[in-house]
């Protein structure tokens, strides 16, 4: 029980600094001074996808966390409704806007459809989330809502994984596109390992 808490309130925090991190970087500098000349270009060529895209995440990021207090849940059920649909909104938009992104992503085909298939598990998990709970079963929504908070919490691991690849000297070019893939893949293992234990 303690562990969990710990978790619980790593998952949090990491969840809320990202999320603030991100809405200062994105709402008060310019496009793309925060990331690689390389990506910088493509940000500003299609600055209406990288907007949708990065403000729904974080609604979705910063939302995330609270749904998964069962007290909180239980106490406070309609607000507990009102921002599942809130978001899954901003799964919607997240997912549809990293599906149109993912095409332009720096590092070619492997991190192009590294963020494809995120965007595309990330829209089918809300989805399945979303269908289950019009249903009534509330166990597979919790189940499928665990799995794309998992996918969700890739902007906490991709922003690791950078910092990890600049602090190891590895050349961004290289270690990049692999973090398409890594930063999500792990998430969704360990999202799929804890849940059937469960």
């Amino acid at each position: 029980m303690f562990m969990n808490k710990i978790f619980k309130f790593l998952i949090l925090s990491l969840s809320i600094s990202v999320t603030l991190y991100a809405l200062v970087v994105y709402s008060f500098l310019e496009l793309g001074v925060a990331v690689h000349p390389g990506m910088k270009s493509n940000f500003q060529a299609h600055p209406i996808g990288i907007y949708l895209h990065i403000f729904a995440s974080l609604i979705a990021l910063a939302i995330g966390p609270f749904q998964f207090n069962e007290k909180f849940r239980l106490n406070k059920i309609q607000v507990h409704r009102l921002l599942g649909k809130i978001y899954l909104i901003s799964v919607l938009i997240g997912g549809l806007s990293g599906l149109y992104m993912s095409q332009y992503s720096f590092g070619g085909m492997i991190s192009h459809s590294g963020f494809f298939t995120l965007a595309l598990l990330w829209l089918a998990t809300g989805y399945k989330a979303y269908h289950s709970i019009k249903n009534k079963n509330v166990q597979a929504h919790q189940y499928w809502m665990f799995i794309n908070f998992a996918l969700t919490f890739a902007a906490v691991t991709l922003r690791t994984g950078l910092g990890i690849g600049f602090a190891s000297g590895t050349p961004f070019e290289v270690f990049y596109p692999y973090l398409a893939w890594l930063c999500w893949v792990p998430n969704l293992l360990v999202a799929l390992v804890i849940a059937k234990r469960q």
